[in-house]
């Protein structure tokens, strides 16, 4: 099968949107909806431990929620997505935002992210993972939260 331009447009356009999902279900703590984009062996390397995992559960996305306080909120720039066939790439800076659990204030912080995608029966999902927050590497080796895009 051939793909056309018009079909790689609405691929991409398919995965942004999907990506999209996220910062919407974060807002909104709707843990499954998080969820549902993830295939269910995917790949993931997160900012919180442990170094990887395998699958993403809504019990497991509820209880990062719970401990915050208020809206979480995830914008994503620099977005770019490529797609070819049944796979998608993409990568984007992200700013996470929110008020931990019993905290007086909130924090915002960029960081980057990797998503590789695959199409599974007509839809895209979500097969790998990968974010990062750099670090300074001043012997401090403090992550670097203070970098804006």
């Amino acid at each position: 099968m051939t793909t056309t331009t018009a079909d790689t447009a609405a691929d991409e356009a398919a995965v942004r949107t999907l990506l999209a999902e996220e910062t919407e279900a974060m807002r909104t703590r709707d843990a499954e909806r998080a969820v549902a984009r993830y295939a269910p062996d995917a790949v993931i390397f997160d900012l919180a431990p442990p170094l990887g995992r395998r699958g993403r559960t809504a019990e497991g996305v509820q209880a990062w929620l719970g401990g915050f306080d208020g809206p979480i909120g995830v914008e994503i720039t620099e977005l770019e997505v490529a797609v070819d066939g049944d796979l998608a790439f993409a990568h984007s800076l992200r700013q996470l935002s929110a008020v931990p659990a019993g905290a007086p204030e909130g924090f915002a912080f960029w960081y980057r992210a990797t998503t590789c995608l695959r199409r599974v029966d007509g839809h895209w999902l979500v097969v790998h993972e990968h974010t990062s927050t750099p670090f300074h590497m001043d012997g401090s080796f403090r992550a670097a939260t203070d970098l804006q895009p």
